[in-house]
This record gives structure tokens, C-alpha cells and sequence, in this order.
């Protein structure tokens, strides 16, 4: 059976999905997903049918030994070749962070494109390095199978030259420091699935909250990215797990020149030592955070909401108000406390959420008098990812008859 493979890489971890069929249309299927990932001591593969049943998990000391790409996808592969000895690649779709301003629509890997993506590395430090790697190591593998490439910045190339500019002389603007956005493989799965969850109002102007390890926002209309809270990296905007968000300049500027800390220290710390982990001094993980005891934990679930509740209103004010807002990601399907307190803060603009509705997830959140709709949509980016492969592998197919 024909299948695409759809990896998604990240610093310590490789998400990945088997769908099946390249290229018959409307036959997208997903067989199984999982994920090879390092989570603190341990290293853990698993691996769940279509239904979420389990077919494989592992778990093993990592030895203190850095997450290793190479290993991680070897054992991938080698639990594809035991297992589903059947499957036979015909395309591999990868979530590529960065695609520049040269990279909107998802394209076939060539040699040009991979010397394209390496130069922005600077951009996305701790994504694009990963995500390319991959490519390489499938490349070392299969040398014949295309493979695609899908960004993240990509659907946010619709918004106007004033959402994406910076109050920069033209020449740095012109060496492409400018805003791009993130999560955009997300926001377009989401955007896909508003027709189904909001009928006639999936046009409107809609807020989504792709809360996560990694969070933003997305101002859409008409299915359309209008603005979104990251910008030139995805350190830009919201709280998040070890992330800042948004930063006085002047703040980086104190720490290189008054505490006298390198580049790299810097890095580290906007990067991997801020956001819930930073604030609580306690975890990344929201859960644990509202399950503490501990204020310093309150306080970063705190101020978490109340800087997504001040970056909402900035959409708000933008699109000339909202008709709905949409939760997704990690935080935003499965913290109600937190959809709640974010609800909580639109009261004045007719936001009422149900109570009940939201303790259990259901897809629709909100009460017959709110003049908002309020929504949870799982997100899908392998989805994404394995449609646009499809699609592409298509056209190619199509040029060669």
C-alpha cells in the first residue's frame, strides 16, 4: 500500500503520521501517528492507530545523552519495516518552520530550496536546524522518494504590508527583518474546519488561540490570516512554556550591555528559561502549574491569560471586533480553567461561556445569550502537512503524462 510519511521535528522530539494514499483524491487516510520524544530522563516512542488505540510504547533512560534525530528516526523507520512491512513511501511531507519571504505555498524539495532554507536558520534557531535535517537524513535514505516541504510562515503571507512591518529603516526591512507568523499549518487546519464548527459565520472575524508549548494568536476573515501575535521569531507575543513573548528591546539591551551576558546567554534564556518556567519557577507545564499550591505558580497562569486577553483585544480592534473565538493546541483543548479566565475577559464584548460545555470539551462552548461563539477545535498539522504532499505529488504525477 502506497503511503506518505509526514514528519514534524522539533528540538527534542519528532512527531510523525502514515496516511495513506499519494495520490487518489479524497482518499487521505490516516493509518497511525506518534512520536519519538525526550522527556526529561527518558526517551519514548509511541505509536497510536486511526482510533488513538495503542500499538507501541517504549520507554528507556536517555543516559543524559542529547536527543539524537539520527537514532530517533531510525527507530521510526525500523518500527514501520517490522510492523507495516506493507507500506511502501511514496512522498515524505515535512513541517518546515521558516519559509522566508520567498516560500508561500508549500514546494517540492530541490537543492535550491534546502540552500534557500539554510540560510534562514538565523531566524528560527531552534526549529529550522531540526526540520532540515530530517530532510536530510530521508534523503540519505530514499534518495528517490520526493519529498515536500510545508511552512509555518506561509499562511500568513495574505496579511497587509502594515501587519507584517516594523517601524525600521527600509533598508533592514528590505534585508527581510520583518513580521512573519508562526503556527500557520495549524491556523490552516483550522481555518479548513470553521465551515463545519460555525456555519455561516466561519467567514467572520474570528480569533484563534493556538495555545501550546509554543503559543500565538490569529486574527482570520474570510478564512484569511489578518494578523497574528508572532513576529520575526517565534519568541514574539504571548507567554509561553519557556518562551517571553513580547519584550521591551530595551530589556535585551540591558542584559548585553548592564549584566553583561552574551549573546547566546540571552538566547538561552528568552528561549528555554522565561515563560511558565521562568515565571512559576516550577514547570512549563500548565497542568502541573494549575494543579500547585505554590503562588509563584498562580502567577504565571496569571499573567499567561492576561497577556492572551490583552493581545485579543489588539485583534479585536483590528478585524472592528469578533464574531468568535477558537481554542486549540495543547492548553487550548484541554485547560478549561484557562478557556474560562480568557472568556472571562470579553464579557463586555458579549462573550458568555458555558460552564458545563467547557468542563468537558465539547466543541461548542458557548451559551445561547453570548453574541461571541466560543469553540474548541483539535488541531491537525500532520493532516496539513500530508494534504499538501498529496496535492503536490499530484500536479508532478500530472506534468509527467
Amino acid at each position: 500500500m502506497d503511503f506518505i510519511l509526514v514528519l514534524n521535528a522539533g528540538s527534542s522530539s519528532i512527531k510523525f503520521a502514515v496516511f495513506n494514499s499519494a495520490t487518489t483524491p479524497n482518499s487521505l487516510n490516516l493509518i497511525l501517528k506518534g512520536h519519538f520524544a525526550q522527556e526529561g530522563a527518558n526517551i519514548e516512542l509511541s505509536i497510536k492507530d486511526a482510533d488513538g488505540g495503542t500499538l507501541e510504547r517504549q520507554r528507556k533512560d536517555s543516559g543524559n545523552i542529547a536527543f539524537d534525530h539520527d537514532d530517533a528516526i531510525n527507530s521510526i523507520l525500523a518500527w514501520l519495516c517490522a510492523h507495516r512491512a506493507e507500506l511502501i513511501p511514496t512522498a515524505v511531507g515535512h513541517r518546515v518552520v521558516h519559509g522566508g519571504e520567498k516560500y508561500s505555498i508549500p514546494v517540492v524539495v530541490t537543492e535550491k530550496v534546502l540552500q534557500d532554507l539554510e540560510a534562514l536558520v538565523p531566524l528560527a534557531p531552534l526549529h529550522q536546524p531540526h526540520n532540515l535535517k530530517l530532510i536530510h537524513l530521508i534523503r540519505k535514505r530514499w534518495p528517490a522518494i520526493p519529498q515536500i516541504a510545508c511552512f509555518d510562515t506561509a499562511f500568513h503571507s495574505t496579511q497587509t504590508s502594515e501587519a507584517k512591518a516594523f517601524a525600521l529603516p527600509r533598508k533592514i526591512t528590505k534585508a527581510g527583518v520583518r513580521r512573519y507568523g508562526f503556527h500557520g499549518l495549524s491556523y490552516e487546519y483550522i481555518a479548513s474546519q470553521l465551515p463545519r464548527v460555525l456555519g455561516d459565520h466561519a467567514a467572520g472575524k474570528i480569533i484563534v488561540a493556538h495555545l501550546g508549548s509554543g503559543a500565538s494568536l490569529c486574527a482570520l476573515q474570510n478564512g484569511k490570516s489578518m494578523a497574528t501575535t508572532m513576529g520575526f521569531s517565534a519568541l514574539d507575543g504571548l507567554m509561553m512554556g519557556t518562551r517571553c513573548g513580547t519584550l521591551d528591546p530595551g530589556v535585551v539591551l540591558y542584559l548585553l550591555q548592564h549584566l553583561h551576558m552574551s549573546p547566546d546567554e540571552i538566547s538561552t534564556l528568552l528561549y528555554q528559561r522565561s515563560g511558565l518556567l521562568g515565571v512559576s519557577g516550577i514547570s512549563s507545564d500548565m497542568q502541573l502549574l494549575l494543579n500547585s499550591a505554590d503562588p509563584h505558580a498562580a502567577e504565571a497562569v496569571n499573567l499567561f491569560a492576561y497577556r492572551i486577553i490583552g493581545e485579543m483585544g489588539m485583534l479585536a480592534a483590528i478585524m472592528g471586533g469578533v464574531d468568535a473565538i477558537v481554542f486549540t493546541a495543547g492548553i487550548g483543548e484541554n485547560a478549561p480553567q484557562i478557556r474560562s479566565r480568557i472568556c472571562a475577559g470579553f464579557t463586555w464584548l458579549g462573550a458568555s461561556i458555558d460552564d458545563a460545555a467547557n468542563s468537558v470539551d465539547l466543541e461548542l462552548i458557548h451559551t445561547p445569550a453570548s453574541t461571541i461563539r466560543l469553540a474548541i477545535i483539535p488541531t491537525d498539522e500532520e493532516k496539513m502537512i500530508a494534504l499538501h504532499t498529496q496535492y503536490l505529488i499530484g500536479q508532478s504525477a500530472q506534468k509527467v503524462h
